[in-house]
């Protein structure tokens, strides 16, 4: 049986953010995750998860000015020193609320940057961060991103970021497959989580078009959820979709596509 994560970034918006834990447990959520901690207090965030017996199971690595449309600095070659500024902060929210992988974003390639410079400095950048995120025990991620919502982004599909994980070479970083943005840029998601499962340390959906909640869509989540279970995925999957027409209302698709 999948175990489903709700992305409080994503779900609950109506009310304040450290009001979305005490919505999410009430919807029958046992973990969330989130974008970023970083706005808030660490200590006033973890009071949250242990009031409503939530487990955090992911949030990014800082990525950039968000509000500005920024989608990460990863791949930033005039920007390092802020990465792994970055880093060294997400590594101390992380240890505080007992988060075990944190994600990090490439980015929009930057304009004239010869491409294997974008790939020197994101493969650095990737191996500093692992072997800071290993020495706390915690696992990295890197998540590939459709260029349809972002244009520009720099990791796109599954075999780009297996390939930039091979050149790092750290034995801790892994993918997070976003089933929603791999649909849109390649397809092939049940051969694909089945063919890398190993490489796969955390799991993303919602539907396409649009968006929103399983169900409303084209993708077959009823397979894809007996698919992960039958290739043994053990993980949690975030649910990072934007509802319809209200996250509790919406809800049902839990029970339906897992029946």
């Amino acid at each position: 049986m999948p175990r489903f994560a709700a992305n409080l970034s994503m779900l609950f918006t109506e009310v304040d953010f450290l009001d979305r834990f005490e919505r999410a447990a009430k919807a029958g959520f046992e973990a969330v995750e989130f974008l970023f901690p970083y706005a808030y207090r660490a200590e006033d965030i973890k009071q949250r998860l242990d009031a409503h017996k939530l487990k955090l199971v992911l949030h990014n690595l800082p990525a950039g000015n968000w509000d500005a449309g920024e989608r990460g600095i990863a791949c930033h070659p005039g920007r390092v020193a802020e990465f792994r500024d970055g880093v060294r902060k997400a590594i101390t929210y992380a240890r505080l609320l007992g988060v075990p992988q944190l994600n990090c974003l490439g980015g929009k390639a930057p304009q004239g940057v010869a491409p294997e410079h974008l790939r020197e400095t994101f493969v650095a950048n990737l191996r500093y961060a692992a072997t800071e995120l290993k020495k706390v025990g915690l696992k990295l991620l890197i998540e590939p991103i459709n260029t349809f919502d972002i244009p520009g982004f720099y990791l796109t599909t599954t075999a780009q970021a297996l390939s930039i994980l091979d050149e790092v070479g750290a034995d801790n970083a892994y993918v997070q497959y976003d089933i929603y943005h791999a649909q849109r840029m390649e397809g092939e998601l049940a051969a694909t989580a089945q063919k890398h499962l190993a490489r796969i340390g955390h799991i993303q959906l919602a539907d396409n078009p649009g968006r929103h909640e399983p169900g409303t869509g084209e993708i077959n989540y009823a397979f894809l959820f007996r698919h992960f279970d039958r290739i043994g995925y053990a993980g949690w999957i975030g649910c990072e979709y934007k509802p319809a027409a209200g996250t509790e209302a919406g809800l049902a698709w839990r029970e339906r596509l897992t029946a």
